[in-house]
């Protein structure tokens, strides 16, 4: 097990109110954030004496609803981000909680690490996650025309709409979806039964 400590203290006195808390999940240090102070953080945990967390390795979306089969009572939406600081061999996972459910923001961290830009994009397209300060927020990986966010849980699997190629008019064109939703259940083969043909 590795002893987190004095991270922990640095943390603690480099970003004060700003932190809510750490913990220790699997070897791993995560520290929660306030939305509202995280760009100031994140500055700070780049550039902070002891901190130095100069590169971001990842960052996604979270739903978290039905989270612990529905005993999570927190927020919805999350930003978590992975940082590495090359010089003092730590990682750290931040979790940043967007406060409001119903329209969820985190400010944006690419003017911090410039490798934010296109995993800001995917959170926002996946989740729709806003993150004020983008330098060009909009969808990544769904088309321009795509309703939703296909990452959130109440999400429908086969979505709202298709489109499809319409050779008499030429283009693509959009319509509601047309998949009849159906149950498949797979048929039990009970081990007696194998190779008996006369039931």
């Amino acid at each position: 097990m590795t002893d987190h400590s004095q991270l922990i203290a640095t943390l603690e006195s480099t970003l004060g109110d700003a932190l809510v808390r750490t913990e220790v999940v699997c070897d791993q240090l995560v520290a929660v954030i306030l939305a509202d102070r995280w760009r100031d953080a994140a500055q700070s945990l780049r550039d902070g004496a002891g901190l130095a967390f100069d590169q971001l390795i990842d960052l996604c979306g979270l739903d978290m609803q039905g989270y612990g089969d529905g005993r999570w009572d927190g927020p919805r939406f999350a930003v978590v981000a992975h940082l590495l600081s090359v010089t003092r061999n730590a990682r750290l996972r931040v979790k940043i909680y967007a406060p409001d459910d119903d329209f969820p923001v985190v400010d944006s961290a690419v003017d911090v690490w410039a490798g934010a830009n296109w995993f800001e994009r995917e959170a926002f397209d996946m989740f729709g996650i806003v993150f004020p300060g983008h330098p060009d927020l909009r969808r990544l990986l769904t088309d321009y025309g795509f309703v939703g966010h296909p990452f959130r849980k109440d999400f429908p699997i086969s979505g709202f709409v298709e489109m499809r190629y319409d050779p008499d008019q030429q283009r693509v064109v959009y319509q509601p979806v047309s998949i009849e939703p159906r149950e498949i259940v797979p048929r039990v083969v009970r081990e007696g039964y194998y190779g008996d043909s006369g039931r």
